[in-house]
């Protein structure tokens, strides 16, 4: 037998890769199938199964794909409904790979079909919970969802109460727990950075697992303080219904297509949107008018659905050379199947012909610190929570997450100077802003975790460790 994690850090995502006596199966795959086919034929297995714990809201699924590649079955829990062929397994089922067993565990609360799948080994001792989004290590999956149902996130949280206390707190405290998701996922609240734990910890140090915790207090807390839900998270689960109109092959051939400058530009005034994703330290240096900068090496995908809210628009990309296909990949992660090619010769090519060139102005804490003694506008756009914890004293929170209910606020005449936890999300904050015609904008270099460092007055509860 032989279980492997398959970690995907810029989705903090999780799939597992399991196999005994010559069969596999797969939990959770991600869209680019073609690792998990390579996985299977290097230790010379057939994949049998492929289980989704349920209809995830933070990438596409390649489920359908290595189904038709493979003729792997794809399994899901109760209620699950799609426009493709699969296996709905009943709370209880008992599914066989080899000489292991893997039991349907129906855990509804994230999703009504959430389901985990407890591995019984060839003695038939339970070894391991592949939990989804029902039991992260430290957390649980946020209960609000739900999609096309009458169900609320109260109802939700409800259930999850129940299935944490009817279906998981029951197993033994030897049970390993291999989640979904680890910590940067916005499926839940507080996901710990370790990506798998043995039960018996979590009964002692997750809070949801509290045997002393009364179900309308667990409402309570796990529906306390949870943002809205970015908004491709309901377009990525009607995604994982249905069956793609393109294969992942497709759309890395036609959006890791080199552009001249000319198609680049013909393709910008039919409307294509100017994604560059080099390090905002190039970026903040020289640009294209009216890019939006969000990096590869950062929080990409996520931020790339949050910000972008057409999950249909086209796309035309700067990037690093050589990373071409990485990014049309990582767009297609979560749904943005939609890339028309990249500029040939990055950045560079667009500089020597001499056209039009857009900055970012910046400055260092400490000059921050001079300045603030005079009195400046200065935007904090880190999420309320870490604004929360420690900020700049009378210094408004505008989160970059919600940019687009409050940008117009903001006074196009007055300079701002603006920051965020270390120099990546105020740099895509201000190049969404200057593609709207704002001006006067200032980034602060290294953001509050410099700022810390200075004497400028602030109000703090104790340090972020958010780094982004």
């Amino acid at each position: 037998m032989k279980i492997e994690q398959i970690y995907t850090g810029c989705l903090s995502e999780a799939a597992y890769y399991i196999e005994s006596e010559g069969e596999s199966l797969i939990i959770d795959p991600l869209r680019e199938v073609e690792p998990y086919i390579e996985k299977a034929k290097e230790n010379n297995t057939k994949i049998k199964y492929i289980l989704e714990t349920h209809f995830h809201a933070d990438f596409v699924s390649g489920h359908v794909e290595l189904a038709k590649k493979t003729g792997a079955v794809i399994v899901f829990g109760p209620h699950a409904k799609t426009e493709f062929k699969f296996k709905q397994v009943e709370d209880g089922e008992i599914l066989s790979v080899g000489k292991i067993k893997i039991k349907a565990i129906h855990t509804p609360g994230h999703t009504i079909e959430s389901t985990c799948y407890l591995l019984i080994d060839e003695k038939g001792k339970e070894r391991a919970l592949f939990s989804g989004d029902t039991l992260f290590i430290g957390d649980v999956g946020r209960p609000d969802l739900a999609v096309k149902t009458n169900l609320t996130k109260e109802d939700l949280a409800g259930l999850l109460f129940d299935s944490l206390r009817n279906k998981i707190l029951p197993l033994k405290n030897d049970i390993i727990v291999y989640p979904a998701h680890g910590a940067g996922s916005a499926c839940g609240k507080n996901i710990s950075k370790e990506t798998f734990d043995l039960l018996g910890n979590q009964k002692q140090t997750n809070y949801a697992l509290n045997k002393n915790l009364k179900k309308e207090e667990f409402i309570k807390e796990v529906l306390q303080g949870i943002l809205p839900p970015p908004q491709y998270f309901p377009k990525n689960v009607e995604l994982n219904k249905t069956i793609a109109k393109k294969t992942i092959e497709q759309i890395i051939i036609s959006g890791a297509k080199p552009l001249t400058i000319k198609e680049f530009d013909n393709e910008v005034k039919k409307g294509a949107l100017i994604l560059d994703v080099r390090h905002q330290k190039d970026f903040v240096k020289g640009f294209i008018p009216g890019s939006w900068f969000i990096g590869i090496d950062g929080g990409f995908a996520p931020w790339v659905g949050t910000l972008i809210k057409d999950i249909k628009q086209k796309i035309v990309i700067v990037c690093p050379e050589g990373r071409e296909e990485e990014v049309v990949t990582r767009l297609a992660r979560v749904g943005y199947d939609n890339s028309v090619g990249f500029l040939k010769g990055s950045f560079l090519s667009w500089e020597k012909t001499g056209r039009k060139v857009d900055v970012i102005t910046q400055e260092t804490a400490e000059e921050l610190e001079e300045k603030n003694k005079k009195g400046i506008n200065i935007l904090d756009v880190r999420k309320s929570s870490e604004y929360n914890l420690g900020h700049i004293e009378s210094v408004n929170n505008k989160p970059l997450d919600d940019l687009f209910n409050h940008y117009k606020e903001i006074d196009k005449e007055k300079k701002y100077h603006i920051h965020c936890a270390g120099g990546y999300r105020s740099v895509i904050y201000i190049s969404i802003l200057k593609s709207k015609g704002y001006k006067n904008l200032i980034d602060v270099i290294g953001g509050y975790a410099a700022i810390k460092r200075t004497k400028i007055p602030k109000t703090e509860i104790f340090c972020s460790n958010t780094k982004n």
